[in-house]
């Protein structure tokens, strides 16, 4: 196994540049996850890493050797994309051992390894069928599989589970979870889905518009986002944010605000108060029933909408004003011209 390196990784297609100077260590055996919106370049950047984007300048190193002109088949990594990608008319055991046939690897050494994957993965009873005859759960462990008796020193997840149903998903990620224990191996994840992020990974990389936002283990970015976006991609629901128009009659915030700050509550910190110590206010408009807890959608004074997620649904009908405060260690702040976090 082995760590990567990036550095001052840059992407273009013609005049249009899509990433612009990424720097980043990923450290052996450490699982991380790149989430971001849509285009915001996290795909793109698995695949410069792969060999299957060409990389306008910086360099990729895996271990202490730049791949920027390595073959993809020669970098040591394996590739697990959002198709399963299978040969329909092969079984499961020779979709596994397609690839090792090609690089010539005998016969004996193939068995080995393709029972060993099966063994891990708990597919033993699928490797004579075809994967016509498997689900959506059993293709996608066959094709980390095919990843896993190549032995590769990284391996590299594109959006691996959007193609399954909320149940499979679920099943599958903590496979994966497991997989990546047993193995100890270097993964680097892609996912929209930041709860994908949150439960999976030891480092998360969270990117816009082809630029790294923030760095940081799922707690840090939880606690301590480094500006407005990922505060709000990181979290569901999102946080809320209030300027100080939105605030309460004679609010008292945790620390007083600056003349161009603003301040940022998640929905799960939001506690119902009395008036004279509420930090926010507003009237009930919607009431989302979940079972486990409840998000109640309100409308502040100011017309700001905003969430609280609630343990039990409040018995006030709609329109009834609730007031909130939050402990203090839990309002952030952040500055209205630069979006970046504001510390006391």
């Amino acid at each position: 196994m082995a760590g990567l390196t990036i550095r001052n990784l840059k992407k273009a297609y013609g005049s249009v540049q899509v990433m612009h100077g990424v720097d980043l260590d990923i450290e052996d055996g450490e699982f991380v996850v790149f989430v971001g919106p849509s285009g915001c370049g996290k795909s793109t950047l698995l695949r410069m890493i792969a060999g299957l984007e060409e990389i306008t300048s910086g360099d990729v190193s895996i271990g202490d050797k730049v791949v920027n002109d390595v073959d993809p088949s020669k970098r040591g990594v394996a590739m697990v994309f959002q198709t399963y990608a299978l040969y329909p008319h092969m079984s499961v055991y020779k979709n596994m051992s397609f690839g090792l046939k090609q690089i010539k690897t005998p016969p004996d050494e193939i068995d080995r390894r393709v029972k060993e994957a099966a063994e891990v993965l708990q597919i033993n009873d699928y490797l004579d069928r075809s994967p016509r005859n498997l689900s959506g759960g059993q293709r996608q462990r066959v094709a980390i599989g095919r990843a896993i008796v190549r032995d590769p020193e990284v391996f590299l997840f594109d959006e691996p589970l959007s193609n399954l149903d909320a149940a499979l998903r679920v099943q599958t990620r903590l496979e994966i979870a497991r997989l990546h224990e047993r193995l100890g191996a270097t993964m680097i994840y892609v996912t929209h889905d930041q709860v994908e992020a949150m439960t999976l990974a030891d480092k998360i990389v969270v990117l816009r518009d082809g630029r790294i936002e923030q760095v940081g283990s799922p707690l840090e970015l939880y606690e301590r986002p480094k500006n407005a976006f990922v505060a709000q991609f990181i979290g569901s629901p999102k946080m809320n944010f209030f300027q100080p128009a939105d605030m309460a009659e004679n609010a008292q915030p945790p620390r007083a605000l600056g003349g161009d700050d603003f301040i940022g509550i998640r929905p799960e910190h939001l506690r119902v108060c009395d008036p004279e110590r509420a930090i926010v206010s507003g009237k009930i408009e919607l009431v989302e029933q979940l079972g486990e807890y409840a998000l109640v959608h309100m409308t502040g004074p100011q017309g700001a909408d905003f969430i609280v997620k609630m343990e039990h649904a409040p018995t006030e009908p709609k329109g009834t004003i609730l007031y909130f405060d939050a402990k203090p260690e839990l309002v952030h702040y952040f500055d209205n011209t630069t979006q970046q976090r504001v510390d006391s």
